[in-house]
């Protein structure tokens, strides 16, 4: 490996040693600030080093890595987003009585998963990144190890985790057995073999059940059922991390690696894709419509907004990929801002997560309340809002591909998806049916790091909905080269 093969690295280097560090701190002496110090000092230096890194792009290391202008855009989103986790876990974790020290470190090591999942271009560096960010996330999701809804949840994801990656390993094997390679840049060839009807039944199932397997981390349908209950069962700061980087790495290397560039995905493959879609678009908006716990209302959301982005996918051509990258952008960060808000309103013993946590928010701190309901606005896609700018280029690029069902779905199913939404605005500006019962939550000012970060997360929804040309820009030339 040459210095410039190291400088390309650097962002992987710099977080995977951060975690060793950071395992050596907390086994000499536990310190919760330390340790989040220490985790965003990190986590920042690996974003710097995104820069150093770029004068050598693009570059393959071994056959195992693909670091490139695209690779790079989404490991500074993915740190990004891990940064501001962790910003909301630290007033989470330090009025429980569980050790925090170890959740940083489990996230530090989730996200180097994600972003070797970015950089993947063999089918050993995708799946070693997949079981990074997996076997982390289990601890994770069970990590308030008194709370039995907690452990429940993470017991249902070990399981279903476990499952969805043996189905997925024995796919890669099927493919590695017909084409002969473990190179991820056959995926575009298998496609369009598959497309034509080919008569290998092995490419054929290998693909399918990869396709299980990214389906389950993605969690559209048929594969969504894990998700209300893990996102309910999940600290807040880790469902914000699931919703954000878990998806986002899965949903990158997907993206990389399926003929987005060179034409739409057409023939059983692009049927099936679109059957996906469809169903993920109005399932998730219809059982949304049901709940009345708001970390599950948002788990259906995400199953719908994965909807949306499998448009994207699917359409293809020179705007499938910048327009999935900007709505994914968008909605990550809409949906940390979302678990945000939820996190600071949560107390020491409980979360808010029902409705009626919410009740005349307005009247007790209407600050966070109009940072909640832009986030809100922002999920339906309401204009001058980032979620708005993102359906709208989603529509364009399936417009261009003349996906016209695709695009009804789509339609129909936001507005669907307003209801809900605005049933939560609703709750938050109507009157208290008892102002003496305000929660402790409400009386305690909102942390300063917590503050700073809710402040930047709305800022971000309003620029990137109301002047996206700058980002537009970096993604349209991080994705001029795929496919």
């Amino acid at each position: 490996m040459s210095h410039a093969d190291f400088s390309a690295l650097l962002p992987l280097i710099i977080l995977s040693a951060t975690a060793v560090f950071l395992m050596i701190t907390i086994a000499i002496r536990r310190n919760h600030k330390a340790a989040i110090v220490i985790s965003l000092v990190g986590l920042a230096t690996a974003l710097g080093s995104l820069a150093l890194g770029a004068s050598v792009l693009p570059r393959q290391v071994t056959s195992f890595f693909i670091l490139d202008s695209y690779s790079f855009l989404y490991m500074a989103v993915l740190l990004s987003a891990a940064a501001f986790v962790l910003l909301f876990a630290y007033d989470y974790l330090n009025c429980r009585s569980e050790h925090p020290e170890e959740l940083y470190l489990l996230v530090l090591l989730a996200t180097t998963g994600a972003m070797v999942l970015v950089a993947s271009r063999n089918f050993a560096s995708f799946f070693l990144g997949l079981e990074l960010l997996s076997v982390a996330l289990y601890a994770l999701i069970a990590y308030v190890h008194t709370e039995s809804i907690s452990i429940e949840a993470g017991i249902k994801y070990l399981v279903l985790a476990a499952s969805s990656s043996s189905v997925l390993l024995f796919g890669l094997a099927l493919i590695y057995t017909e084409s002969g390679s473990m190179e991820l840049s056959q995926f575009p060839a298998t496609v369009t073999r598959t497309a034509g009807h080919a008569n290998s039944s092995l490419l054929v199932t290998g693909l399918m059940l990869v396709l299980t397997g990214l389906g389950f981390k993605l969690a559209v349908v048929p594969f969504h059922l894990w998700t209300p209950d893990v996102y309910e069962g999940a600290p807040l700061p880790v469902t914000a991390f699931i919703a954000t980087v878990s998806k986002g790495g899965v949903f990158a290397l997907l993206l990389r690696w399926f003929p987005v560039r060179n034409g739409d995905i057409a023939g059983a493959l692009g049927l099936v894709l679109s059957i996906i879609a469809i169903a993920s678009m109005l399932t998730g908006n219809l059982l949304a419509l049901l709940q009345t716990n708001v970390k599950r209302i948002l788990a259906y959301s995400s199953i719908a907004h994965m909807g949306y982005l499998l448009v994207a996918l699917l359409a293809g051509g020179t705007l499938g990929a910048p327009a999935a990258t900007y709505y994914l952008t968008a909605y990550l960060v809409t949906i940390l801002g979302t678990f945000g808000v939820m996190t600071v309103l949560s107390g020491p013993r409980w979360e808010a997560s029902s409705l009626d946590s919410y009740r005349g928010l307005f009247w007790q701190k209407p600050l966070l309340a109009a940072a909640f309901t832009t986030m809100l606005l922002s999920l339906a896609g309401i204009p001058l809002t980032a979620g708005f700018l993102g359906k709208f280029y989603v529509l364009t690029a399936g417009a261009a591909d003349s996906r016209w069902v695709l695009l009804f779905t789509l339609v129909v199913s936001s507005t669907i998806g307003l209801f809900y939404y605005l049933r939560i605005v609703v709750v938050m500006y109507a009157q208290p049916a008892d102002p003496g019962a305000i929660r402790d939550a409400r009386t305690l000012p909102v942390p300063l790091p917590a503050t700073l970060a809710l402040a930047a997360l709305t800022a971000f929804v309003f620029l990137l909905g109301v002047y996206p040309a700058l980002f537009w820009d970096t993604i349209v030339a991080a994705t001029r080269n795929l496919g």
